[in-house]
């Protein structure tokens, strides 16, 4: 066997070196999504999305800063606000909107018709215009849908219930929303299968809570249904001291009223909707069509009773309502 010197050897690595391509090309940087968020919702204290939204979306791998942005705005129940917040997010050039609540959406499918729409919690999405069908919402909109239209028949149901006594239910909603007339229509419709009367109270900004809340004292209602948008949970405290102080027994769509004591409550949770939206996120940001997703509606429904709160109100909340409730607040 020749032996090898270490002259040889170093030659020979010097010449590999010199053979081996050289490539000068510069490195392609990471593609950052930009993820524009609209709610006619309060703006949060740190400016961020919501914490679920964000934890979800990054353990599917999208890291502020790194491959992801995050740009909201917040109308706080000013929602002749929303087109103009909607048309700036446009401007800013996002590669997809996602939406909470009806008029958000409606206000980003009309600034838009290319960038992907998610909306979250719009209500009946397809009553309202925002898609085509649910099984094929077409255009770039797409979604999870609250189905709280259909769901306050069994909220008034609920009400009715746990206040046997209840003959007479004021209704507190946003006229000035579609999606929330058409919920205060269908309980309308399920109170009169009910034989309840109905004291309708449609307010379109805080001053006019004050009037209906005054309106409620003189119609002395057994109870009070309270349709859940971004104007009623901007002024929630406002109608909690209310009815608390009128000895008046209420339903709400959200359990964050009942925790903050109110009586009952059933909805989906918007954790569980954030995290869903997630989904939604990273299907389109792959290359999925919104047009071709199917809208989701929530697999879950929480009901919410405050037992501490029925027990201010003298009430004997049935036991087949407390077994049936998901949290019972002590």
């Amino acid at each position: 066997m020749h032996q090898i010197d270490r002259r040889t050897v170093m030659l020979f690595a010097v010449g590999s070196l010199l053979a081996a391509p050289f490539d000068s090309s510069p490195q392609t940087p990471a593609k950052i999504w930009r993820i524009g968020f609209l709610s006619g919702g309060a703006r949060p204290a740190d400016d961020a999305l919501p914490a679920a939204l964000r934890q979800a979306l990054q353990e599917l791998g999208y890291v502020v800063d790194k491959n992801v942005t995050y740009t909201g705005r917040w109308a706080e129940a000013q929602f002749e606000q929303l087109p103009g917040m909607a048309a700036d997010l446009v401007r800013l050039q996002v590669d997809l909107l996602l939406t909470v609540g009806a008029p958000a959406a409606q206000a980003a499918k009309d600034a838009t018709s290319t960038i992907p729409i998610v909306f979250i919690a719009p209500g009946d999405a397809e009553g309202l215009g925002l898609i085509t069908s649910m099984a094929r919402p077409g255009g770039n909109v797409t979604g999870i849908t609250d189905m709280a239209t259909e769901l306050s028949a069994k909220r008034l149901e609920f009400l009715t219930q746990a206040v046997p006594s209840a003959t007479h239910v004021a209704i507190l909603w946003n006229a000035g929303d579609r999606a929330m007339t058409l919920r205060y229509k269908e309980v309308e419709k399920a109170a009169s299968l009910l034989h309840i009367t109905v004291h309708p109270l449609g307010v379109h900004n805080p001053e006019e809570i004050d009037d209906a809340l005054s309106t409620m004292t003189q119609v002395h209602p057994d109870a009070c249904f309270v349709v859940s948008d971004s104007l009623t949970n901007l002024n929630r405290k406002q109608i909690l001291d209310f009815v608390a102080a009128q000895h008046i027994p209420a339903m709400y769509e959200y359990g964050y009223y009942v925790r903050d004591g109110g009586l009952m409550s059933y909805g989906p949770n918007m954790d569980d909707m954030y995290r869903r939206a997630a989904n939604y996120i990273d299907k389109i940001l792959k290359g999925a069509s919104p047009g071709d997703l199917p809208v989701e509606q929530p697999t879950r429904y929480y009901l919410l009773v405050n037992r501490k709160t029925a027990e201010k109100l003298d009430l004997t909340i049935p036991t087949q309502l407390l077994l049936r409730a998901d949290e019972v607040i002590r």
